[in-house]
């Protein structure tokens, strides 16, 4: 049993974290901070936990030891504190973007901020089990990955490590608002996003750095990323437009995707001939830590054409710091996060 306290425990990762901790046979959760709702009870503010937790929020100043630290705070919160959270705890495991990035450089270009703790960088592990696994084992300090970059790696990476895409990767990201954290903001403003298919962010997004830096390891291509605002609260779909080398039939895409994700808990390939849910549907993985997968190959117009799935807040955000904590500590993988989701929602 290991105690453990959630820093920034009142955002919408936070309550996730929670949520999925509450059903895990070998965690006790110590502290849930708030800085705004301290002394008030934490179904307050996620009330879906009510008669399932007492706890109460802590103002952040009085987080005593634990095991493991979550920290949720806001992207650019916790490298000013990072040195500080580890006297506090022997593992952490960071949801932000502060430490993702492996170059303080890196970061200042797409986040336009300097890095204030850049040496602690080589200290953490990029937060997604299916490639880093053997380095979560011995890992102290996690960086969760951003729930973007999150579906769109796991739907390249095989394809990528095997040399099946010739060029190009754009990456079609139909983005939930749920996304955009709790605080509210005039674009997130219910009659401003209700019904929306807004492009927001057609490139540049900053989530292309971490594809990059995970993908770049087996082959360098060009990524390029579009990002769309749509009217649902939580999922994540990209759509991932490549051009295949020469010669590739389906076969070789089933290969790879085999040879990579055989035996993999949380990895779903979806590809059905018939019924309505032939591909990945982020509709039917909310609440769940599952990534679906599919892809077509379209001859006709020399395209290998990828779809990935998730919840952004499990698989994308609270269940991949759930996952990479039980891998840290060595408990089965599946631990507490085998909800398989609702059918109709």
């Amino acid at each position: 049993m290991i105690n453990i306290s959630i820093l920034g425990g009142s955002g919408y990762a936070g309550g996730e974290i929670i949520r999925i901790l509450l059903n895990h046979p070998q965690v006790k959760i110590q502290q849930v901070t708030s800085r705004k709702f301290a002394g008030r009870e934490v179904s307050l503010v996620h009330p879906n936990l009510r008669k399932l937790t007492d706890l109460t929020f802590i103002h952040p100043e009085k987080l005593s030891d634990c095991d493991l630290l979550f920290v949720a705070l806001p992207n650019g919160d916790s490298m000013g504190i990072m040195k500080d959270l580890q006297k506090k705890a022997k593992k952490i495991i960071d949801l932000g973007a502060d430490f993702r990035l492996h170059d303080a450089k890196t970061f200042t270009h797409w986040y336009q901020k300097e890095h204030l703790a850049s040496t602690l960088l080589p200290k953490f592990v990029y937060g997604i089990t299916e490639l880093h696994r053997a380095d979560l084992k011995k890992a102290s300090f996690v960086a969760c990955a951003g729930c973007e970059a999150t579906v769109s790696i796991l739907t390249l990476y095989p394809l990528i490590k095997h040399k099946i895409i010739k060029e190009k990767v754009i990456i079609d990201a139909k983005m939930s608002s749920s996304q955009a954290g709790m605080s509210p903001s005039l674009s997130t403003h219910h009659p401003e996003r209700a019904g929306v298919v807004r492009s927001y962010m057609p490139s540049g997004h900053r989530h292309t750095a971490e594809i990059e830096q995970e993908l770049s390891v087996f082959n360098k291509l060009e990524v390029a990323i579009s990002a769309t605002a749509i009217d649902m609260v939580r999922g994540l779909l990209v759509t991932i437009h490549t051009i295949p080398k020469d010669g590739m039939e389906e076969k070789d895409v089933w290969k790879a995707y085999r040879a990579e994700y055989k035996g993999e808990p949380f990895i779903r390939i979806v590809k059905e001939l018939q019924g309505i849910y032939r591909y990945p549907e982020p509709k039917i993985l909310q609440g769940t830590n599952f990534c679906d997968i599919g892809f077509e190959l379209d001859k006709a117009t020399n395209r290998l054409v990828l779809i990935g799935a998730i919840d952004n807040l499990v698989k994308g955000t609270a269940g991949q710091a759930v996952q990479s904590m039980n891998v840290m500590y060595g408990f089965k993988e599946t631990t507490g996060l085998m909800f398989p989701g609702l059918h109709p929602i």
